[in-house]
């Protein structure tokens, strides 16, 4: 996934797994993260950001849409050593808890998409840990 800051209107939170021509992320991981409902993006950027995930490894880009949408909402794209992709995963049950309840963040990482949010942030984050280990 090729990172574009600022490209796209809609609200997701991405990180991306290619280097996408970043200088100096060889090595680096990544991760994509969805936020719902729209209107969120930018305060999960800033979560990540206090959660010590360098900003210049948050990137904004377009979502990808699934089979039958006929779109998507943008992502936030953080490419990093595995630092800050752990960093930007373990911020979510803070972030979630302090927003309304309806939030939720879909989070992609190799390949594999799981949805959080304040009701099952408990059972999921094992998993999420557990997929960074892969």
């Amino acid at each position: 996934m090729t990172a574009i800051p600022g490209a796209g209107t809609g609200t997701g939170i991405g990180i991306g797994r290619g280097c996408g021509g970043i200088m100096g992320t060889e090595g680096a991981r990544g991760v994509e993260l969805a936020v719902h409902p729209g209107g969120e993006l930018g305060s999960l950027r800033k979560w990540l950001v206090l959660a010590g995930v360098p900003e210049g490894e948050i990137r904004r880009t377009p979502g990808t849409p699934g089979p039958g949408e006929q779109g998507a909402f943008d992502v936030l794209s953080v490419l990093a050593a595995s630092t800050g992709v752990v960093a930007a995963i373990k911020i979510l049950p803070q972030y979630l808890r302090a927003k309304r309840s309806d939030v939720s963040v879909t989070v992609e990482v190799g390949g594999k998409k799981l949805t959080v949010d304040a009701r099952n942030v408990e059972e999921v984050m094992p998993i999420l840990e557990r997929l960074l280990d892969d």
